[in-house]
C-alpha cells in the first residue's frame, strides 16, 4: 500500500532541514477535504528558520515536487494542503483489497512479537455477569486485533479460581449442600449458597473465621476441601464453556490463579534475594510508600496468599514460559492501584526487562446497574445468558414484524442479538463506566451494531441484484473519483491506520468507531449514486467499490467478534 504521508513527508525533507520521520509525525489531514488530503503546519520549522509560518509555507512551497503522487499545494495561512491523484488512491485500495480480500488491513509488524492478553478471567462458582461479559469482549477484540497485525498472540483466561470465596463456598455447602439442586442448575444453586454463607459471615464472625481456616485448609491440600474446590470449578467451566461457544470467543490457556499456587516459593525466594520482603505485624510485604504505592502484601500473617501473591508468579511464570513483549491485564479499572503495585514488585524477580516494560494494564469502566454497582454477593447482577437468550428473543419480534418471511430467523437473530451486544460494549472508549438499559443496548437505530450489519447487508443485496461481481480489470479507477467516492476510497484505505491506533492504545472502539464512520460515507455514496446504470463502466466500478466495503465491514466485524448476517 502506498503510504501518501510517508511520500510528503519525503518531497518536504528535501527542501527543509528536518528528518522524514518526525516530518510525518506532524502531518495532519484537513477537517474538511476541500482544504486538502493532507496538511503540514509550517510552524514546525518558525523555530528553526526563525521565519513566520506563512513566509516559510511561500518558501518551500516551489520547490516540493509534486511527482505523480500529488496534484497541487495550496498554502493557507501557514499550512501547506497536498491534493493527492485521486486515481492512483483509488487503484491503491482497490488492488490491494482484490490481492488480500479478508486480509486486506493485516500486516507483518508483530513479526517476533509476543503479546499476552489476559482476558475474561471470571470467578468460577458464580454466575458469569455482564461485567465479565465486557472484559471478555474486550480481550477477545484486541486478542484478534494483534494478530492480525502479525504478533504471536496469546490468550490467557486467568480464572479467579482460589482465594477466601471459596472457603466460604465450602463452609456454606458443608452447611446446606442437601438444600440446593447443585447438579440441576449448578450457577443458581452456589450462587444461592454464597449468597447466604456471605451474610451469615456478616451477623457472625466466628463464621468467617471458620471460612478463613477452610482456605488455609485448601492451601494445604486439605482432601475434603480440595474435592470440593475441583467439582465446584469443573462445574463453573461447563457452563462458562456455553457462554464462550455463543460468543465464539477462545482462549490459548485456561491457566487460573490455582495454577501459580506452586510457583510462588521461586517467587518470593527472588524477592528475598532482592532484598525488598519485610515483615509488618506477621505479613510479608514489599514496601511501596516512597513510590505512592503503599504496600504490596506478599502473604497475611495465617501464611495465606492473596491477588498479589499469585499475580507475581504468573508475571514470573509468563515471562520465562513466553518471554512476552507485552502483558495486557483486561481489568475493570478499580484494580489499578494493585496493578501498579505488582507491576512496580515485577522489577524485582529478574526477569528480562522488556518483560517488566511491557506489562500494560488496559482499564475499563464498570458496567452499573440504573440503581447502583452489580455484586453477586447481593443477589443484583444480571447473568449473561439470560443477557444474550433476551437479546435475540427481542430480535426475533422484530424480524416478525419488519420480515415474516425472512428464512433462517433464529441464525439470524442470533448474529444481530449479539453483535448489538458486543458493539454497544465497544463503541465507546473503554474506560467510561456503562449504565446497563436494554432500550440503549437494543437501539437499532443510529450509531450500533445492527446499523453497520444493515449497510453490510445492502452491500450483499446489491450485488445480488446486479447478478454478477466484476473483476478488478474491469474497474475504471477514474470513474470513483467523485467526492462520494472518495470519502469511501479515503476510509477504506484508512483500515490499516485504524487497526495500528487500535493496538497503540489498546482502545478496539477505535475500530468500532471507525466501521461507523465507513457505514455512513458507504451509505452517502449509495443515495448520491444509482448503483447499477445502463454505462457498463460505471455499474462495474460502483459494484466494486460496493464490494469493497462489503469486505472490509466484514473483516472489522469479525475483528471486534461480531457475525454477520445474511439477510435483515
Amino acid at each position: 500500500m502506498i503510504n501518501f504521508k510517508k511520500i510528503i513527508a519525503e518531497k518536504i525533507a528535501k527542501v527543509v532541514d528536518l528528518k522524514t520521520e518526525e516530518i510525518q509525525e506532524y502531518i495532519e489531514i484537513p477537517p474538511n477535504s476541500e482544504m486538502g488530503d493532507y496538511s503540514f503546519p509550517c510552524f514546525k520549522l518558525a523555530k528553526t528558520l526563525k521565519k513566520s509560518p506563512p513566509e516559510i509555507a511561500n518558501q518551500i512551497q516551489p520547490k516540493i515536487d509534486c511527482g505523480n503522487e500529488i496534484t497541487q499545494i495550496k498554502i493557507v495561512g501557514g499550512y501547506l494542503n497536498f491534493y493527492i491523484n485521486s486515481t492512483i488512491l483509488v487503484q491503491t485500495v482497490l488492488t490491494e483489497i482484490d490481492q488480500k480480500q479478508e486480509k486486506y488491513g493485516s500486516s507483518d509488524e508483530g513479526n517476533g512479537k509476543n503479546i499476552i492478553v489476559e482476558y475474561s478471567s471470571p470467578n468460577i462458582a458464580k454466575p458469569f455477569h455482564i461485567g465479565h461479559l465486557r472484559n471478555t469482549i474486550i480481550g477477545s477484540s484486541l486478542y484478534k486485533i494483534y494478530q492480525f497485525l502479525g504478533y504471536h498472540t496469546i490468550g490467557i483466561n486467568h480464572l479467579g479460581d482460589y482465594g477466601t470465596q471459596f472457603a466460604k463456598l465450602i463452609e456454606g455447602y458443608k452447611r446446606w449442600g442437601t438444600e440446593y439442586p447443585l447438579e440441576e442448575n449448578p450457577m443458581e444453586a452456589l450462587t444461592q449458597i454464597y449468597v447466604r454463607i456471605s451474610d451469615l459471615c456478616k451477623e457472625d464472625e466466628t463464621v468467617l473465621e471458620i471460612c478463613r481456616e477452610n482456605f488455609k485448609k485448601l492451601e494445604e491440600g486439605d482432601s475434603y476441601c480440595m474435592d470440593l474446590w475441583t467439582k465446584f470449578r469443573e462445574l463453573s467451566l461447563k457452563e462458562f464453556q456455553k457462554i464462550y461457544d455463543i460468543l465464539e470467543v477462545s482462549f490459548d490457556s485456561w491457566k487460573g490463579e490455582s495454577f501459580y499456587i506452586d510457583k510462588i516459593p521461586e517467587m518470593e525466594k527472588r524477592l528475598e534475594k532482592a532484598g525488598v520482603i519485610t515483615k509488618s505485624e506477621g505479613a510479608k510485604i514489599v514496601d511501596l510508600e516512597d513510590k505512592n504505592l503503599g504496600v504490596c502484601m506478599i502473604r497475611k500473617a495465617d501464611g495465606t496468599t492473596i491477588y498479589a501473591t499469585r499475580d507475581l508468579a504468573a508475571i514470573l511464570y509468563r515471562a520465562e514460559e513466553y518471554d512476552f513483549d507485552k502483558c495486557l491485564y483486561v481489568v475493570a479499572y478499580e484494580q489499578n492501584l494493585h496493578f501498579k503495585q505488582i507491576f512496580e514488585v515485577a522489577n524485582y524477580l529478574g526477569i528480562p526487562e522488556k518483560c517488566v516494560k511491557g506489562l500494560e494494564h488496559v482499564r475499563y469502566g464498570m458496567t452499573r446497574l440504573s440503581t447502583g454497582k452489580m455484586s453477586t454477593r447481593e443477589g443484583t447482577a444480571i447473568k449473561v445468558d439470560d443477557l444474550l437468550k433476551e437479546s435475540i428473543s427481542r430480535v426475533k419480534e422484530i424480524i416478525e414484524e419488519k420480515n415474516p418471511a425472512m428464512l433462517n430467523k433464529e441464525e439470524e437473530a442470533t448474529k444481530i442479538g449479539i453483535g448489538a451486544i458486543i458493539f454497544n460494549n465497544l463503541c465507546s472508549n473503554i474506560i467510561k463506566d456503562q449504565i446497563f438499559d436494554w432500550d440503549t443496548v437494543l437501539n437499532f437505530n443510529g450509531e450500533t451494531g445492527p446499523y453497520i450489519q444493515y449497510v453490510y447487508v445492502r452491500t450483499n443485496s446489491v450485488l445480488e441484484k446486479a447478478g454478477y461481481e466484476p473483476s478488478i480489470n474491469d474497474v475504471d479507477f477514474s470513474l470513483l473519483t467523485d467526492s462520494e467516492s472518495l470519502k469511501v476510497i479515503f476510509s477504506l484505505y484508512d483500515f490499516q491506520n485504524t487497526l495500528k491506533a487500535v493496538v497503540e492504545k489498546n482502545e478496539p472502539s477505535i475500530l468500532a468507531r471507525y466501521l461507523i464512520s465507513l457505514s455512513q460515507s458507504y451509505s452517502n455514496f449509495y443515495n448520491q449514486n444509482k448503483m447499477i446504470t445502463d454505462n457498463k463502466e460505471i455499474t462495474n466500478a460502483r459494484l466494486y467499490l460496493n464490494k469493497a466495503v462489503g469486505n472490509v465491514l466484514k473483516t472489522g466485524c469479525h475483528l471486534l467478534g461480531i457475525k454477520m448476517p445474511h439477510k435483515m
